[in-house]
């Protein structure tokens, strides 16, 4: 994402000014080179007015620690058992971690406090094992945490929790993200880690709703890397406590976190609750989306080029498929009334949103406006993508002279040698019954 395209960050302002996002931060991205370009994403963020809790890990330094000192590394999860030794760990790494962060973030000129908001209770006995000291969130102190947000403070949140004796346990940081995210009603939660996503098997999640995420939870769970099994049953957690958009992101990618808050294709996982999508008409301000939606096809030349000009001139004929009011993919639908024949063109889906039937039902879409306005057949051309057309779209080969003559003479003259497809949308009429 390019910083100094702020019509592409300014779009998405409306949405979220003065919308809360809690960003839950493993330990060892605290420490990782990139940790000071976050910080200063996180005062872009800031000062655009989003409203921001920090949560932070410690898994990393605790085990760096108790490779130090001998302890038993089998109790260093953030579930497992703690014992004082451990404890005393989990405090020490904790402790210090807080401190860097609010190093950086005062280096980023941004107020922030470290809070005691995580009230908690022993997790108890599990499996037969008493846990100790290490405790499960009973509830967040909003009142706290609001307070320090209208003040224009960032409450960070180690992965601590204190009962009313005042007692200490550790807790994952993972819980505590998802329990502050649902206490302050947040718009996002955003997992920054260190991995590119959500991985199952070998290949990354990109997009996926909590109901497909649940799903691989329940019949895939061996194949989700270890490292990112939490983030998952967080994720999904999160989102059915209706928390809308749970990002996962790798913290060691430059820009990641802005890039993943402002643009379409993100650069992580991204798993969400509900999803408004709609296709509507395009709009004169939507001519830009259309023009960069399509640029990689032009590029790789399976699209044909149009300028501004061209796209404007007919911009009537252009819809766009959007979610959450982003363009993600367009069409459209030029017409040849004489003929009683109509063309789809310029259909494109943006790389991220691949895979999730968008293109079948923008193609559905505009055979159904074809079909509603009378015309007998509908056309399209295409030089890479036409067993696409065929197999989804139910598009047959036909020949240029299938085309309306007006649409021959560009077709002739692009020098493309496209497929022409055809598809009938009026049915023969049956013949009558011969008499017996």
């Amino acid at each position: 994402m390019k910083l100094t395209d702020l019509r592409g960050i300014l779009q998405y302002i409306p949405q979220f000014r003065e919308k809360t996002f809690v960003i839950s931060i493993d330990g060892a991205i605290v420490t990782n080179e990139n940790f000071g370009n976050i910080l200063m994403d996180i005062a872009v963020l800031r000062s655009l007015n989003i409203r921001l809790v920090l949560v932070h890990g410690a898994s990393a330094q605790i085990k760096a620690l108790a490779d130090q000192e001998g302890v038993d590394p089998s109790n260093l999860d953030g579930s497992g058992i703690t014992d004082e030794a451990t404890l005393k760990l989990a405090l020490t790494a904790a402790n210090r971690l807080t401190h860097e962060i609010l190093e950086g973030l005062s280096a980023n000129d941004l107020r922030a406090a470290s809070t005691n908001a995580i009230i908690a209770h022993p997790l108890g006995i599990i499996h037969g094992a008493d846990h100790l000291l290490t405790g499960k969130v009973e509830r967040v102190d909003t009142e706290l945490c609001q307070k320090l947000l209208d003040n224009g403070i960032i409450p960070i949140l180690p992965p601590l929790g204190f009962d009313g004796d005042g007692k200490t346990y550790r807790v994952n940081s993972d819980g505590v993200a998802l329990a502050v995210a649902e206490a302050l009603k947040a718009v996002k939660l955003m997992f920054i880690t260190t991995q590119d996503g959500i991985l199952v098997g070998d290949r990354v999640i990109r997009q996926m709703p909590v109901a497909d995420l649940e799903s691989v939870l329940a019949m895939q769970k061996d194949e989700v890397h270890p490292a990112m099994l939490s983030k998952a049953i967080y994720a999904a957690a999160a989102c059915k406590a209706g928390v809308p958009r749970v990002h996962v992101i790798n913290g060691a990618v430059e820009e990641g976190l802005l890039a993943e808050v402002f643009t379409n294709e993100g650069v992580g996982t991204l798993i969400y609750g509900n999803e408004f999508q709609q296709i509507r008409r395009a709009l004169k301000k939507d001519v830009r989306s259309i023009l960069n939606l399509t640029k990689p096809s032009v590029v790789t030349e399976e699209m044909v080029k149009r300028t501004r000009a061209s796209v404007e001139k007919q911009l009537g004929d252009y819809y766009i498929f959007e979610i959450d009011k982003n363009p993600v993919a367009c069409i459209a639908l030029h017409t040849f009334p004489e003929e009683q024949k109509a063309e789809l063109a310029c259909l494109y889906v943006s790389p991220a949103h691949e895979n999730q039937g968008i293109g079948r039902k923008l193609i559905q879409f505009v055979e159904n406006k074809a079909r509603d306005s009378g015309f007998d057949a509908l056309l399209t051309l295409s030089t890479q993508a036409f067993t696409y057309f065929q197999s989804k779209g139910g598009f047959v080969e036909g020949t240029p002279d299938d085309l309306p003559p007006a649409r021959r003479e560009k077709y002739d003259q692009s020098g493309r040698n496209s497929k022409v497809l055809i598809k009938k949308l009026k049915q023969p009429a049956p013949a009558a019954p011969s008499a017996a």
